[in-house]
């Protein structure tokens, strides 16, 4: 009962912050305060249960500097026109009645290249909703389409923050991880792209019919989907001129596209991902001189605080980046890594991870992943802190060699990374959603978010049932020979996971 009080304060004083609009980091400070008042409860030691926190939060040390190399890429991106050149001529190619699909396929491209669905959202996100409500398109498949697509890259972008987070913990490959998750997420991926084709038409139909865009929208969003055209009403017609607008703040020449070209290429030859950083920034440094004669001295500011334009209109669109606006994400990388030093010396969690594993022997490791990440999605109520805690609960399902960490950091990408921007409250879907000015409907349509954990949990079942029917068979042909299944062990399973474990 201990354990579930605790964990019930620190939940309340998360959704506290979450809905006052406070920064979840005191929260977070809060929860190291009350887990630690658990552990004295159970007689464990205060330097014991601080030098494991400090232990977890050193073997953090290493996916900190990739976030500060991911803040001034992001940056420099910005101020070299690289995103700019970017949206100038991927949004040219919108048009009425292909302005949902697009915008899916936009901000995937988008936020594959810069691996932020935040960064993402503010960027291609704002235009392509801003167009799309200028066309009289449907504010919620919009909304929907471009939240699933700019978490299409946050999951698996070589320079995205939750798949350096997942490779860091599961100690895997990242490229190889990345490999895996274009093949599991191919079919969701097909299958969102039909849907909003099929909404396209479905629009294209009514307008057709003489109802017009805006009477298909205003019947299919009830309300909703008005107040969302009215927010953006008065920006729409601002910024329909993109190529024009970026043109008067940037020298749009090919160069510009260089820095984002190099990610690509080097992500493909598998360079490691801090070299493949290191070289973009190098090359967008030199396009901020060379092409957009940008002074040493303001290069050196935006490096710390973020690209800020001087247009007001490009400023809403491209001011961030820059290392401090990491501060947040490291933070709570290093308070929750935190959390796993103490977990591991309370054993607060121990109960917990044996009805887990429990779970994972009847539905299988993927579905119990899957489970565990929704609960801890709706608890948690943001991305980090999620992944962080579906890994320390999910870690006895997983054996420790190369194959098992695989398997758990795919089942991670395809279940927290993805599952924590559905839940309404939570900060991961939130943001992007205020950010475009969509209604909260927009995550009933944001289809890629769902249909890959479904689509996961449906081939699990299915080889499970295969795998049942081949052992069933094979002891009925050969019933003198058969060795039958035993599972291993459920509490050498958790004592074996535990100890591997506590060191991420």
């Amino acid at each position: 009962m201990l354990e579930a009080g605790t964990m019930l304060l620190f939940c309340a004083v998360l959704f506290a912050s979450v809905a006052l609009g406070w920064s979840i980091i005191p929260a977070l400070f809060v929860g190291v305060l009350l887990f630690m008042g658990y552990g004295l409860v159970r007689r464990c030691s205060l330097r014991a249960m601080a030098s494991r926190a400090a232990g977890s939060v050193r073997s953090a040390g290493t996916v900190v500097v990739a976030f500060v190399l991911i803040g001034v890429l992001t940056s420099l991106w910005r101020a070299s026109g690289t995103i700019a050149f970017i949206v100038a001529h991927s949004t040219a190619v919108i048009h009425a009645a292909t302005v949902i699909p697009l915008s899916f396929l936009l901000c995937s491209a988008m936020s594959v290249l810069v691996g932020s669905s935040f960064a993402s959202a503010a960027t291609m996100g704002t235009i392509c909703m801003s167009l799309g409500l200028s066309m009289q398109a449907n504010p919620v498949m919009l909304g929907g389409a471009i939240l699933a697509g700019v978490y299409v890259g946050d999951r698996c972008s070589p320079v995205s923050t939750s798949a350096l987070l997942v490779k860091q913990l599961t100690h895997t490959n990242l490229f190889n991880t990345i490999a895996r998750m274009l093949r599991t997420g191919a079919v969701p991926f097909v299958l969102s792209c039909v849907v909003y084709v099929a909404a396209a038409v479905v629009e294209w139909l009514c307008a057709s019919g003489g109802s017009g865009f805006g009477a298909a929208s205003a019947a299919a969003t009830a309300g909703s989907a008005g107040s969302a055209r009215a927010a953006v009403s008065t920006n729409a017609s601002s910024i329909t001129d993109i190529g024009g607008l970026f043109s008067s703040a940037f020298d749009l020449h090919w160069l510009t596209l260089v820095p984002a070209l190099l990610v690509i290429v080097l992500a493909l030859l598998r360079v490691d991902v801090r070299l493949l950083m290191l070289a973009s920034i190098a090359a967008s440094v030199a396009v901020c001189v060379g092409v957009q004669h940008m002074e040493w001295a303001e290069l050196l500011r935006l490096l710390i605080f973020g690209y800020h334009a001087q247009n007001p209109q490009v400023a809403a669109l491209l001011d961030g980046g820059g290392i401090l606006s990491m501060l947040t994400v490291m933070a709570t990388v290093c308070i929750s890594s935190a959390y796993a030093g103490i977990f591991a010396e309370t054993r607060m969690l121990a109960r917990l991870q044996q009805v887990i594993e429990m779970l994972g022997h009847r539905i299988g490791a993927c579905g119990a992943t899957m489970i565990t990440a929704t609960c801890a999605a709706a608890l948690a109520c943001n991305q980090t802190l999620t992944i962080m805690l579906t890994h320390q609960l999910c870690g006895g399902l997983y054996g420790d060699d190369e194959s098992e960490r695989s398997a758990q950091a795919i089942d991670l990408e395809d279940s927290a990374v993805v599952i924590a921007p559905l839940i309404p409250w939570s900060i991961a879907g939130a943001v992007p959603l205020a950010t475009i000015n969509a209604p909260t409907l927009s995550l009933a349509a944001a289809t890629f978010l769902y249909l890959l954990p479904l689509s996961r949990m449906l081939a699990s079942a299915v080889r499970r049932r295969s795998g049942f029917r081949t052992r069933h068979r094979s002891q009925n042909q050969s019933p003198g020979l058969t060795i039958p299944h035993r599972p291993k062990p459920m509490l050498h399973m958790f004592a074996h996971g535990f100890h591997s474990k506590s060191g991420d």
